[in-house]
């Protein structure tokens, strides 16, 4: 074994579990410790500022500049009796991560000395540089300036000493330059939207809320191993690897014992997850060997997604201290599962009621029949838009493989909603929709086993978009996605939808319709019109890919061409009527989803020649040297009695020669296929270049490399295999 590789595995290999020091508290009473919550603001605020900070928050108001300063003092005493010396305006940039500038509580006094100040100016707005962050052209280098300004619906917390403040983040010209903003525009415009609509069955609804439940996907490697693979560290995936002869197909890692190094480490995290007020609930090994989920419990979607983002910089840091790197990238091992983060959303109302839950009665039936079917008519309507807002360069290896649901938006059902669909649609104007909520089910012969209720819906896999009982499951979220996207075209198509619904359904009340008829008439409609969004079988298949285009659904396949969807006529209409985004913001950040897409695509085709021509073909050429001259000893010694060894030889050397060829071949190819697209000055004909001549080079370039692992003697490889890097001790 090389040395180097043989040193990392050996010091990967002997680790063990770093211990954790458990608080003596229940989670309960260190929940939220670093949260400036409801509990903290009745403490460090006055009963007058407490009252007020409240009432906007839950009546969605801004709060007034005369309560900022109240606000910014009880605040600042809170987080310094917490330790905290610095406070930064945390926001979403178009980067898939978040962003934070730190400036500490001092200013001078007048006497050589310093005093902590936190002004309500400063709490409520900031100026970052907006030209350093992608913006799609919106400004210039030199015109730097954007504003960030305060979300008070979602509470500021602590993280390493700093006070951090959930803010939006735009442009000095008024553009949204972030995820926040146009998630908030969204939620607010379902909430106006499904509230109009839910108040046709209970007139005291004044909200619609919008929940999200994620489920974070990950994978975890030593930090020896990773170090020494520049491309996991440069590119956050394995640019070349030959499978293991064991990896997933067992079956066995799936729910497995947890490993006690990887059970020390989410123990710690869901520690700091629970200080922070991040509902960490559920924690399990995944199908991929190494690889592992947390989910939390459902929160409002705002906050949701906050927490989010929150954790994929918490879960670094704590695996840092543990000896892990967090893998977040979608596909980062071939022929073994990817990493998703399945957003499961659903609307509920403030009067407690679940919109996507069957009721016992018909009008709460009727409810539940009218949402869905607006749900399959946004769904249908904009398929292409919903793909498009979870693409990218880094999910588009994981979509349609190894249990990733295709890269075709689909809606599953299940057979009991089906059923009561096709009998709705055949019935007579006054038959009354009828569901069971949950079905018994007994099992034979095993007594001592209560009776077990069964959902409405199975679970479909294969389905990017399926109702699992009182919520849809949006699976075909990558990992290491910012949430924000696909909620954003969400709820905005379903805000658009439920607007046309309410209109349609009171030009018939006002016609002289009855409600309930006229509801339900509607509702058939879009049942009909929509259906074909409803497949409920295996979305791998060819015949399905077929049928879909016969459908009309959006079969694209290239991610630089998905991005389309955000710019066709029926999406600039639907943001522009539900108030999410205008067509300078939808243009300027298909502008940054293109030059990200090039961009990622870029640096792993730069890391790929780098390593083939100065790791592997070295190494190639050395052990193809040593076997040379092995035959010539051969031939030295033996004369003609070793002909058919030295030919067995031989033709070792020639295979290794054929990839060692294609291989150099292949990388001038694609510098050059590089130098090509770079010449282009036109970010979506760029992106569309780098996929359509530089990927292409690079699947050739990997599928020689890892025929040479399996030939070149295993202890002159380099770089750790997947058999070293994906099975923790």
């Amino acid at each position: 074994m090389s040395t180097l590789r043989f040193k990392v595995v050996e010091e990967a290999y002997s680790r063990k579990a770093v211990p954790v020091e458990l608080p003596n508290e229940r989670p309960s009473e260190y929940f939220g410790k670093y949260v400036f919550n409801r509990a903290q603001m009745y403490k460090y605020l006055d009963l007058e500022t407490y009252k007020a900070l409240v009432y906007a928050i839950d009546n969605k108001e801004p709060l007034s500049r005369a309560l900022a300063d109240s606000v910014a003092a009880g605040m600042k005493r809170w987080a310094m009796d917490n330790g905290a010396r610095h406070y930064s305006h945390w926001f979403h940039p178009l980067t898939d991560g978040t962003a934070e500038k730190h400036d500490g509580f001092i200013e001078h006094n007048g006497k050589g000395g310093v005093v902590e100040e936190f002004s309500g100016k400063l709490l409520v707005q900031q100026e970052p540089d907006a030209s350093s962050f992608p913006n799609g052209g919106i400004r210039n280098t030199f015109e730097a300036r954007g504003y960030s300004a305060w979300d008070i619906s979602s509470p500021a917390f602590i993280l390493d000493k700093t006070l951090c403040i959930p803010t939006i983040f735009i442009s000095y010209t008024g553009e949204s330059l972030d995820y926040k903003t146009p998630l908030l525009r969204a939620i607010n415009a379902v909430d106006k939207a499904g509230a109009a609509v839910a108040r046709y069955f209970d007139k005291n609804v004044k909200h619609v809320i919008t929940y999200l439940g994620w489920e974070q996907e990950y994978f975890l490697v030593d930090k020896a191993l990773y170090a020494a693979r520049p491309d996991l560290v440069l590119t956050g995936r394995t640019l070349m690897g030959h499978e293991s002869a064991k990896n997933q197909q067992l079956e066995d890692h799936y729910f497995g014992a947890i490993p006690s190094r990887v059970e020390a480490f989410m123990l710690e995290l869901e520690l700091e997850c629970h200080k922070l007020g991040i509902p960490a609930k559920t924690r399990h090994n995944e199908v991929a060997p190494n690889q592992f989920e947390l989910a939390p419990v459902y929160e409002e979607a705002n906050l949701a997604n906050d927490h989010n983002l929150l954790l994929m910089s918490l879960i670094s840091e704590v695996a840092n201290r543990h000896n892990f790197q967090v893998l977040l990238h979608e596909k980062p091992f071939a022929g073994v599962n990817g990493s998703g983060k399945h957003n499961n959303w659903s609307l509920g109302t403030d009067t407690g009621k679940q919109l996507f839950s069957p009721g016992k009665t018909p009008k709460d039936n009727l409810q539940f029949i009218t949402f869905l079917a607006n749900v399959m008519a946004a769904v249908r309507r904009h398929n292409g838009l919903l793909k498009a807002s979870i693409s990218s360069a880094t999910n588009e290896h994981r979509l349609g493989a190894n249990e990733a649901p295709p890269a075709i938006i689909s809606m599953f059902l299940g057979q009991q909603i089906s059923e009561v669909i096709d009998r709705l649609l055949n019935a007579d104007e006054d038959d009354e929709i009828s569901f069971s909520s949950k079905e018994g089910m007994k099992l034979k012969n095993v007594t001592q086993i209560p009776e077990l209720l069964l959902d409405n819906t199975d679970r479909n896999r294969t389905s990017p978009f399926a109702f699992t009982g009182n919520r849809f499951e949006f699976r075909a979220i990558g990992s290491s996605a910012n949430c924000a996207s696909a909620m954003i075209a969400l709820n905005a198509a379903v805000a658009d939808q439920l607007a046309r619904f309410r209109q349609v359904v009171d030009a018939r009340i006002a016609n002289g319709e009855e409600k309930e008829k006229a509801i339900l008439k509607e509702v058939k409609a879009l049942i009909r019109e929509n259906r074909d969004i409803q497949f409920d079988g295996n979305g791998y298949s060819d015949e399905w890919k077929e049928e879909a285009a016969r459908r009309g659904l959006d079969c694209e396949a290239s991610v630089p061409k998905i991005f389309d969807a955000y710019l066709s006529k029926e999406s600039i209409e639907m943001f522009n009527n539900t108030g999410v985004f205008n067509e300078v913001e939808l243009r300027a950040r298909n502008e940054v989803k293109w030059e990200m897409y090039t961009k990622k695509v870029q640096i792993e085709a730069r890391v790929l020649g780098d390593l083939a021509i100065n790791h592997v073909i070295p190494v190639a050429t050395r052990y193809q040297s040593l076997l040379l001259d092995n035959v010539m000893k051969i031939k030295a010694i033996f004369e003609g009695e070793a002909s058919d060894i030295a030919q067995q030889e031989k033709e070792t050397i020639k295979k290794i020669a054929g990839h060692m060829y294609v291989i150099t071949d292949e990388v001038e190819k694609m510098v050059e296929a590089r130098k090509a697209a770079n010449k282009i000055t036109n970010e979506r004909e760029k992106a569309i270049q780098y996929h359509d001549t530089v990927k292409p080079c690079m699947d050739v370039i990997r599928y020689h490399i890892d025929k040479l692992e399996l030939m070149v003697d295993n202890e002159m490889w380099p770089l750790p295999k997947y058999r070293e890097l994906l099975f923790i001790r």
